[in-house]
């Protein structure tokens, strides 16, 4: 019943007059609703999609909402947890495997190819295999479902889901890799994991002349942990680094590339002698909003906006270089949302909540869970 009321207050908002129209609109709605829209996991309760979809058109103007509508239909990438679980379960059979694989024949002088067909090839991989070590970056990195879709594969003590790694876990990591290996054994391969980037500028950034983000903070905590434990540190001294985002936009790789690039030329007190980056899925260059294709919610985006908003992130959005929000975060202006929260790099009419004190007051079709404040 409460669907049927939205489904009609949606109607009349949008001034669907038409019942072939409206018929075909609310098949459409229902449709995304099941199959995606409802499985968001910051709506309220006792509201789904179609709900905060009424909302969220009532706000604008009766010009505009077509506008809007037609956004949602045809520009809106909605990844659902059925999506993201499958770039988290093919991160090992098509990144982690093809690497690994050619580090073993490159040593047992052999192609690729022939590694499977080799018993010494194929216990040489389990063995280097062990020594890798995944590092997941926020609760976004689902390590729970890495762990499950390679149950047997790798090891729950080679994997840690979260980088606030302490000192009994870093000598737990190290006795039972020591145990299975041999005292020698150590990690050569870390991969840092987590589920998306948007401007890559969060990863490894400067500010006032200092590195930070969260390439700093991990060399930093390997490096005292290393300090710390001394022979008993789990890590080789000279590891290959990996950085792998489940989701990655075309920005944000370039972006990464160039400032990992800059702090490898720059950080003497690093341990890897190199990086990799690699990514599960890379959204397309023109993902992003651009003027001349998407000029009508562009210029949405800038009329029903609140500066309240650049207030409440305004460390971060200096950090970045921008006086406003009504872009998201680095300008990076997308249509994206992910099931367990939306990005605020998306245009921040899809996700900004504001009471319109310094602006326009913002009701979000996607409300996000702000981790900054």
């Amino acid at each position: 019943m409460a669907n049927k009321l939205a489904l009609n207050l949606i109607a009349n908002v949008m001034g669907w007059h038409d019942e072939n129209i409206a018929t075909k609109e609310y098949a459409w709605l229902r449709l995304m609703s099941a199959v995606k829209f409802d499985g968001y996991s910051d709506f309220r309760a006792g509201t789904r999609f179609i709900e905060s979809l009424a909302t969220w058109l009532k706000q604008f103007d009766p010009t505009d909402r077509q506008t809007a509508y037609d956004f949602l239909k045809q520009r809106l990438v909605y990844i659902s947890p059925a999506e993201l679980q499958r770039v988290i379960e093919v991160f090992m059979p098509e990144t982690v495997t093809p690497y690994i694989r050619k580090i073993v024949a490159r040593e047992l002088g052999i192609k690729p190819y022939q590694v499977w067909g080799n018993s010494e090839a194929r216990n040489e991989f389990k063995r280097v295999l062990r020594r890798a070590l995944f590092v997941g970056l926020s609760d976004g990195s689902r390590v729970d479902v890495l762990r499950r879709a390679n149950a047997g594969r790798i090891s729950t003590e080679q994997v840690v889901p979260m980088m606030n790694i302490g000192k009994e876990k870093w000598q737990d990591l190290g006795a039972e890799l020591r145990e299975e290996q041999g005292e020698d054994a150590r990690f050569e391969h870390v991969y840092l994991i987590d589920d998306f980037s948007a401007s890559g500028t969060t990863f490894v950034r400067t500010s006032e002349n200092r590195w930070k983000g969260k390439l700093t903070k991990f060399n930093d905590l390997v490096r005292n942990a290393r300090e710390d434990l001394g022979a008993e540190f789990p890590v080789a001294s000279s590891y290959t680094l990996h950085i792998h985002h489940y989701v990655s936009t075309f920005q944000a790789r370039q972006t990464l590339e160039r400032r990992v690039d800059r702090a490898m030329s720059e950080w003497s007190e690093r341990d890897f002698p190199s990086v990799s980056i690699t990514e599960g899925a890379l959204l397309p260059e023109n993902l992003k909003m651009e003027q001349a294709s998407d000029a009508a919610m562009l210029a949405m985006c800038e009329h029903y906006y609140d500066q309240e908003l650049y207030e409440r992130l305004k460390k971060h959005c200096d950090e970045a270089g921008q006086s406003n929000m009504k872009f998201g975060y680095a300008n990076c202006a997308l249509p994206l949302c992910l099931y367990h929260n939306t990005p605020n790099n998306s245009i921040s009419l899809l996700w900004a909540e504001t009471s319109g004190q310094n602006g326009h007051p913002m009701q979000p079709l996607f409300r996000r869970r702000d981790r900054h404040g």
